[in-house]
């Protein structure tokens, strides 16, 4: 062997004895039986050129006895698995018995009486040196097999040459000699092969175990990645990703061969809470005891997913697929009634449940799932703890949604939203005190959209900087136009959403937009609702911009909500605006007389102007101003209307007012 595959051999030495012991013994059978063959035809040759000889028969017996000898120790190798188990310690037997049968051979020459070359002898010489060549051929695994075996038998036949004498003797001596040679070194090179071949063998089988286990560890990564790219860390559910493609495949697969897939969305009522109070590892304690109830519950009859944040969805499909996912859903709200530790408290985490069924309620997985979250959102909107079914009126309305929010920014700028003006009339005298802005749009295809629609639309799409502004604008204009109609002290009204205060400055807006128009910022009326006086932190300090501005402050819809007088005085407002529930029917109820009056006396002793909403007849007209109730708005003066329409409006009523003054 090669210096470099030295190393390579003593790496794998144990499995090399190991193959070279179990070469020896698959072949010691034959080997021996054929060496039992040649020794008796060898005694058969000593008997007929010498006759009978009790050492011939001596030799053959200690012959058969070796052979006999080696092949109990062949079975005892075999029988007690020492080839596996000792291989070094198998192959010194196998040595020790080659050894032994060599010597055997080896004692050939001088057991036969009076052996010669030139008669019998030489014959002899000749099965001596064949049967030690056949033992170098067989013992090619391991050398040293093959030379105790056959060195024993050459060094006797040496010696038996040497004794001889002579120049044929001499010449015979030099071939045995140079056969030895031959034969070891053809031993070592045959050795150094079947080496070679098995470290071959097992380097193969090496690389092929390492590729196996490479293999097998790959296949794990995968199956490691495939769960993480299928699994939820947190509750070990489906996640999102897996959720869809099994929904898609699903629908697909009720597409072609009919039936139903329902969908049923999970959402946590108020979970923001917990994460922002308790911390995240509370919440991902309450999302692990959700997941795990809703494994309990729904088992093997569908699909649990969390799609992300406090939202599980659980798909349902086959027989009755709506159904069973509505039996779920009431066994998931009965149990959401038990108490969930988490960061160290308990509580009842209510859920909010939508669901949704192909075909019947869609025609896609994207259609699923959003008819779902529709139904959800429903859910919500009517107390929460509760389930939802989906509703086409949801659709209807959530597609009117997208079309209002699609269409609002190309409505304002196109101005297709418009702005209507509704007055506000003294009940003593009849006359115009001011107007107040409303909000109007008729959409071409979904016909007129309600004031809340359009406000909340704006707020949703950042857009509510922009509508506030193009409705400031025409307020401008119509105050700009005033004094030419003879109403040069008239204000109007621009109401404005407690949630602008959050979105952006409207004290800078309105800055600007009253700049641009040169308005005196005393005849605009900036009209809030008592949410937005409470809230300090986020319009207090804008409402102090707009008072020292100058600008009117009116306070909306006074005594639905919960205002406080101290506020009141601190942003010396200059109108309270009871809300329109008082007036109607004031002539008729007692309750909402006194009620009135105690509002027009608090405006009185706080020196603000009351004005009373939704007067609709003349006999709670005339009760109001009774009650000392100053200024009024309502249809029983007149209802909302464009610009061009409110010039005729107020040209009428200025006649009409002429007219009853003169009668008077």
């Amino acid at each position: 062997m090669t210096q470099n595959a030295k190393p390579i051999a003593a790496k794998f030495l144990p499995e090399i004895r190991k193959a070279q012991a179990t070469h020896l013994v698959e072949g010691l059978p034959a080997t021996l039986s054929f060496n039992a063959l040649i020794s008796a035809s060898t005694a058969v040759l000593a008997f007929i050129a010498h006759g009978a000889s009790l050492s011939v028969s001596l030799w053959f017996a200690v012959l058969l006895g070796t052979l006999a000898l080696r092949l109990v120790a062949c079975r005892r190798l075999l029988r007690f698995h020492w080839i596996e188990t000792r291989p070094e310690y198998a192959l010194r037997v196998l040595v020790g018995g080659a050894f032994l049968s060599g010597l055997a051979w080896a004692a050939l020459p001088y057991c036969v009486p009076g052996f010669d070359l030139s008669n019998i002898g030489g014959l002899l010489i000749l099965v001596m040196i064949g049967i030690s060549a056949g033992s170098i051929l067989r013992g090619i695994g391991d050398t040293r097999v093959a030379l105790t075996f056959s060195l024993p038998i050459h060094l006797s036949i040496l010696l038996a040459l040497l004794n001889i004498g002579g120049i044929f003797s001499a010449l015979m001596t030099i071939n045995v000699l140079g056969m030895m040679l031959v034969m070891i070194r053809s031993s070592r090179s045959a050795e150094a092969v079947f080496i070679s071949n098995i470290v071959s063998k097992l380097e193969a089988t090496e690389l092929a175990q390492s590729l196996a286990i490479a293999n097998d560890e790959i296949l794990q990564q995968n199956a490691r990645l495939e769960t993480l790219a299928n699994r939820d860390t947190t509750t070990g559910l489906a996640n999102r990703m897996y959720f869809n493609g099994r929904l898609l495949g699903d629908i697909a697969e009720a597409s072609v061969k009919g039936g139903e897939v329902a969908l049923l969305i999970v959402d946590l009522d108020r979970f923001k809470s917990i994460n922002d109070t308790l911390g995240h590892s509370a919440g991902d304690a309450v999302l692990r005891e959700v997941g795990r109830r809703l494994s309990e519950i729904v088992g093997n009859d569908g699909l649990i997913a969390r799609l992300g944040g406090d939202e599980f969805a659980v798909v349902t499909t086959g027989p009755d697929a709506c159904d069973r996912a509505l039996a779920h859903a009431g066994r998931l709200i009965e149990a959401s009634g038990a108490p969930i530790a988490y960061g160290g408290a308990q509580s009842v985490v209510g859920l909010s449940m939508g669901l949704a069924a192909f075909p019947t309620h869609a025609q896609s997985a994207e259609e699923l799932l959003a008819c779902a979250d529709m139904a959800v959102y429903e859910a919500k909107a009517k107390g929460r703890r509760q389930l939802q079914e989906f509703d086409p009126g949801l659709k209807e309305q959530a597609d009117r949604l997208r079309l209002i929010e699609q269409d609002l920014e190309q409505a304002i700028l196109s101005g297709q939203i418009e702005v209507w003006f509704q007055p506000q009339v003294r009940l003593d005298s009849n006359e115009i005190s001011g107007f107040e802005a409303l909000v109007r749009w008729y959409h071409p295809h979904i016909g007129f959209i309600s004031p809340p629609e359009i406000i909340s639309a704006a707020q949703s799409m950042h857009l509510a900087e922009k509508l506030t502004g193009h409705i400031a604008a025409a307020v401008c204009r119509m105050l700009n136009r005033l004094p030419g109609l003879g109403l040069p002290d008239a204000t109007v009204a621009l109401n404005i959403s407690p949630r602008e205060f959050a979105l952006y400055s409207v004290a800078d807006m309105l800055e600007l937009v009253t700049c641009q128009h040169g308005i005196n910022p005393a005849r605009l009326e900036i009209e809030i609702t008592e949410e937005a006086i409470l809230d300090t932190e986020g319009a207090g300090e804008q409402l102090k911009r707009l008072e020292t501005a100058g600008y009117k402050l009116a306070v909306d819809d006074f005594g639905m909500g919960h205002s406080s007088l101290a506020y009141l005085i601190s942003l010396k407002i200059d109108r309270l605006k009871i809300d329109r529930s008082f007036a109607r029917g004031v002539a008729g109820s007692r309750a909402n007389q006194d009620l009135i009056a105690a509002l027009v006396g608090l405006g009185s002793a706080l020196s603000l102007d009351i004005v009373i909403e939704g007067v609709e007849t003349e006999e709670d007209a005339a009760i109001l101003g009774m009650l000392g109730c100053r200024i009024a708005q309502g249809y029983h003066f007149a209802r909302p209307m464009p610009v061009e329409s409110l010039l005729g409006w107020i040209a009428g009523h200025r006649e009409q007012t002429a007219a009853r003054k003169a009668v008077a």
